[in-house]
């Protein structure tokens, strides 16, 4: 199959495992990883990872994950693994655009988020869900996909963990300087543990795209210039974990998203109106961008990345959100018209997302989900020839 097709990261969880994910939405009296308050779970989640490791394996799949059957949901996961925060059920869900691009469809609740005390990054349980996966994917390359800083930063910030008399960091910088350790105690954890590709995950970048109808930053309750200070907020604490991963000899990758969940989307924004602001000024070695509508706008935000010869960019021209294939001549134009732009082996292919970024999964069953992945490998093979 072809090297030049890869997956963003996550895959449909089988019944079995999600019998006891629905099981977690549900329950505030638990604590993460949550294996000691259901029985049977943890030996669940290890059986089913490994069948989706020899899964990916069996298609051809060169760069494996563990499907993130580790998580439920793409982000916070993570975050309850840190010290010094602690797990909810909020009064409401995230609001995504529901598919007449009218109405709002709201999320799971369990999104609460607390800190308790300073964060720590140290003994975190993915390093084990890691190990397990390195130990599972039979000499083939691994990563692991995680949120980046700037996310996690942005959640929190506008949370009300900031500004009480109570609270542990008491203003953004604070917090920023206190998650900015968190990340480097885990990043040299992942490092020492014999990870070599740290995937950044982030939904905020769109959020300052001045085409996007959805955004708290392109209205008039927020000058241009507060939202350029808080995006370059954003890119500091993501680079500063990017340099120190860099230093530690990681590869960092990033997947940029615009909200994927039960096949709807959080909204819009072109690429070409935040392509200064993120794509340019991030250090990460490779790229992971959404090109599977019209959302994400022309391909020419590509060319910020032509004096930048050692990034790479996978261009998600696939959709994992719908249980069709994809239209492959459409794919096939857009990789030829991509690679007038940028080298053509800098270029590689992926489905926008993952096909499961919240455990429930996108509408589409394993079987559809694994014959769109061949066909990525098909239109690569194509394309690339190798």
């Amino acid at each position: 199959m072809s090297e030049k097709f890869q997956i963003v990261g996550s895959l449909l969880r089988p019944e079995p495992l999600l019998k006891y994910k629905r099981e977690i939405e549900k329950r505030e009296d638990i604590t993460y990883p949550f294996y000691d308050d259901f029985k049977g779970y943890e030996e669940c989640e290890a059986e089913s990872t490994k069948a989706v490791i020899e899964k990916q394996i069996a298609h051809g799949l060169t760069i494996i994950s563990d499907g993130e059957y580790s998580k439920s949901l793409w982000h916070l996961d993570f975050v309850w693994g840190f010290g010094g925060a602690k797990r909810y059920i909020a009064e409401h869900g995230y609001l995504f655009q529901d598919k007449d691009g009218q109405n709002k469809y709201e999320t799971r609740k369990d999104i609460g988020l607390k800190i308790t005390g300073k964060l720590s990054g140290k003994n975190h349980h993915f390093i084990k869900v890691y190990k397990r996966l390195a130990s599972l994917a039979n000499g083939h390359i691994t990563k692991l996909c995680i949120p980046s800083p700037s996310h996690i930063l942005g959640e929190l910030s506008w949370s009300d963990n900031l500004g009480k008399e109570d609270s542990v960091y008491k203003d953004e910088h604070e917090l920023k300087e206190g998650l900015t350790t968190a990340y480097k105690e885990f990043v040299e954890e992942f490092a020492n543990a014999g990870g070599k590709i740290l995937q950044f995950d982030d939904c905020l970048w769109e959020l300052f795209a001045d085409d996007n109808p959805h955004s708290p930053f392109t209205g008039e309750t927020v000058t241009k210039g507060e939202s350029e200070r808080l995006a370059g907020e954003f890119v500091s604490i993501n680079n500063t974990v990017i340099d120190f991963g860099h230093s530690l000899g990681l590869k960092i990758w990033t997947h940029n998203c615009r909200g994927n969940y039960d096949s709807r989307n959080m909204g819009g924004g072109s690429y070409t109106q935040i392509a200064e602001l993120f794509l340019k000024q991030l250090k990460y070695d490779r790229f992971f961008l959404e090109w599977d509508d019209d959302r994400a706008g022309s391909l020419k935000a590509l060319e910020v990345f032509k004096d930048r010869p050692e990034v790479e960019i996978v261009l998600g021209l696939l959709s994992s959100k719908t249980n069709t294939l994809d239209d492959e001549d459409r794919v096939l134009r857009l990789l030829e018209e991509a690679s007038q732009i940028i080298d053509k082996d800098r270029l590689l292919l992926s489905h926008q997302c993952g096909f499961a970024s919240c455990d429930g999964g996108n509408e589409l069953t394993q079987e559809e989900q694994w014959a769109k992945i061949d066909q990525g490998q098909k239109i690569a093979k194509q394309f690339w020839g190798i």
